[in-house]
């Protein structure tokens, strides 16, 4: 922190000498240490600080640069030590500017009257038409903006909330900007209303206004040539580049936003990636991922999803404007040239291929494929459970998590199946006996919410259900009963109970957060009744939610057992549990087999045809091999064969642990 001091009559002097000059210079205040012959050709009105200037840059092709002010008009600033500041277009206004910051060739600078910098700008995703609003801050996290955009059936909750938000935009207003140490902004157009974080670069920007670059050291920020953004949060770890343009949106942690992508009143969280194409009114939960021209992302929310190229959607049927909305569950993927009519709700990991205007409803369906044939819908169910492209999705998130900040906003569970996604697979079995029992086993089409399902689809759909339900309860027995020496069934018994009372009951996935939905109901009605006095506080909450995972994943499943064994956990048996571990070996071992087919067939004669263009058959499987790789020393492939031998030899070693217990 500098020590200021008053200009001596010979530094003014010297500043006049250097081509500077002030209306009033018993308004500047400099470091003890200060050297007036660093500031040259400048003007200086209002109150001013200066602090030393010491430094010398580095710059690109080895170009040395003093630190120091050169070509610029300053107006009630504060210039931290060893800063940069040279050939300003027209003014710098109203800003604080920290240590080590570098300013170049930058046309105007400037803070206009009281601003919040993007705070508290009202954002309308979902719903075009409105009614959804989210007021933007600084620490809005996923999981909040999840519950103000759906909860609308919860007033209060929604009005405290928004009252939350507006007293902390209320706070960090100010008729001051700032701008923190080691940024460095060149080439730079309009920059209006703006608070610029520590350690971000701003590259050839041309117009910013109202808004926040939440950068730090640890996850800096980056802006890069040709962006407009307005009435904007970028949260840290982001970079927006190439032209992208962005309109009352909110960027969260680690972001990647580019290549003239456009976006407007969108909400992105954590990891998404937006190139080329557009998004508007969208929720787009953590790691949405959109990279292709004629891509349009309209009044939907999504999460974990890719969406291909001309994937586009419609919320306007011409009657009462765009006011329809679909919601898209984590994990979905929509193909090239794919289209949905809004409303529509797609069930999570699902695949949807061509064009579906029927208003499809498959939430209770998860892990299938939604495909149109003479311009219906037809559902698979189940069919994306023995896609290799599943598992590598959600063995891909967690290794594509880009964020460097150590205070991370979204609370993010990668599970491929949790309470959320056996719940409905639970619900989707169900159905699917239900159609059968209604309908005939015979019958060779059934009919659910606007789709269609072959009779084959629908037994291989029970079939692969019933596989992945015995799936996750086998991993949750064993995970519990690891690395523990049982002498007798009671000690196993006492294991198996669930260490609280929260987890029963329906899970939601809020925007990444996977979590008990009574406990997200309790957390809104504490809300509601003032238990929490802000947004970070709650973002604490939901961080301990996060936390306790597994412990109410526990809760769960023992619920869900007492069903599988038809009798409560007191009274199971070492035979229960054996004959459980037995048939978590073959669904696990089954699954992986069919994984490992499907695996196999992008290594199939016909996925040659376009290699060794030239030459033999001996050639194409020549280069095939060499672009590839051999199928059987493919990494996943060798995953997927380590995964059988490791998950059955975990069940052996249960069952060999377990077996003589009386």
């Amino acid at each position: 922190m500098n020590k200021y001091r008053k200009l001596t009559s010979d530094e003014i002097e010297t500043l006049k000498h250097q081509c500077c000059s002030s209306d009033d210079w018993s308004k500047i205040e400099v470091a003890e240490n200060f050297n007036p012959l660093r500031i040259r050709r400048t003007i200086m009105t209002g109150n001013i600080k200066l602090g030393v200037f010491e430094k010398r840059y580095t710059l690109d092709g080895n170009v040395p640069r003093y630190s120091g002010i050169t070509d610029a008009v300053l107006h009630n600033c504060t210039i931290g030590n060893n800063v940069y500041i040279g050939k300003i277009g027209d003014y710098i206004a109203n800003y604080n500017i920290g240590d080590d910051s570098y300013i170049d060739n930058v046309d105007f600078l400037c803070v206009d009257g009281k601003s919040s910098f993007g705070n508290g700008v009202e954002v309308a995703p979902l719903n075009e038409g409105g009614g959804r609003e989210v007021p933007i801050c600084d620490t809005l996290s996923a999981h909040v903006a999840y519950m103000m955009t759906l909860y609308r059936h919860r007033p209060v909750f929604i009005k405290k909330l928004g009252d939350m938000i507006k007293e902390y935009s209320n706070n960090v207003a100010s008729e001051r900007g700032s701008i923190g140490k080691n940024v460095v902004i060149r080439n730079c157009k309009v920059i209006k209303n703006v608070k610029i974080g520590d350690y971000a670069t701003l590259e050839g920007c041309s117009e910013l206004i109202n808004g926040s670059l939440n950068s730090n050291e640890t996850a800096p920020i980056h802006f890069g040539i040709g962006v407009i953004a307005h009435d904007f949060i970028v949260s840290s770890g982001t970079d927006i580049s190439e032209g992208a343009v962005i309109d009352k949106c909110f960027v969260g942690q680690a972001c990647q936003i580019g290549k003239q992508y456009s976006a407007t009143d969108t909400l992105f969280f954590c990891n998404c990636q937006g190139f080329h194409g557009e998004a508007a009114s969208v929720f787009a939960g953590p790691f949405t991922v959109t990279h292709h021209k004629s891509s349009l992302l309209i009044a939907g929310m999504f999460s974990f999803s890719n969406a291909g190229s001309g994937s586009n959607q419609s919320n306007h049927m011409y009657k009462l404007g765009p006011i329809h909305q679909g919601i898209v569950e984590r994990g979905s993927k929509t193909t090239s040239d794919s289209y949905i009519l809004w409303p529509a709700k797609i069930g999570a990991f699902t695949l949807v291929m061509g064009r579906h205007t029927d208003h499809s409803d498959t939430t209770n369906l998860p892990f299938s494929y939604l495909i149109e044939k003479d311009n219906e819908s037809i559902l698979v169910p189940a069919a994306n459970l023995r896609s290799v492209g599943t598992i590598r999705d959600a063995q891909k998130w967690p290794k594509r998590d880009r964020r460097k900040d150590p205070h991370k906003l979204d609370q993010i569970n990668f599970n491929l199946l949790s309470p959320y996604t056996i719940e409905k697979m639970m619900k989707g079995l169900n159905i699917l006996k239900s159609l059968e029992l209604i309908t005939g086993e015979t019958c060779e089409m059934y009919y659910y919410h606007s789709t269609k399902i072959k009779n084959s689809s629908l037994h291989n759909g029970i079939n692969l259900y019933n596989m992945g339900i015995t799936k996750f309860l086998g991993n949750s027995v064993i995970k519990r009963l690891e690395n523990t020496k049982f002498k007798t069934i009671e000690e196993i018994r006492q294991r198996l109970q669930p260490d609280t009372l929260d987890g029963v009951g329906d899970w939601i996935d809020v925007a990444g957060l996977i979590a008990p939905k009574a406990v997200i109901e309790k957390l809104m009605s504490d809300i509601e009744n003032g238990e929490y006095k802000s947004i970070e506080e709650i973002n604490e909450k939901l961080a301990k939610i996060h936390k306790e995972y597994y412990t109410m994943e526990w809760t769960w499943a023992v619920k869900k057992l007492n069903e599988y064994f038809n009798k409560s956990i007191e009274n199971v048996t070492i035979e229960d549990v054996i004959n459980l571990v037995m048939n978590w070996k073959d669904a696990v071992v089954g699954l992986d087999k069919i994984l490992y087919e499907d695996a196999k067939k992008e290594f199939a004669l016909k996925i040659r045809t376009s290699f060794g263009v030239d030459g033999s058959e001996e050639e194409k499987d020549k280069d095939f091999e060499n672009v590839r790789g051999d199928f059987h020393k493919n990494p996943f492939v060798l995953e997927v064969l380590n995964h059988i031998k490791v998950k059955s030899e975990l069940g052996d070693e249960l069952i060999n642990r377990i077996k003589d217990i009386k």
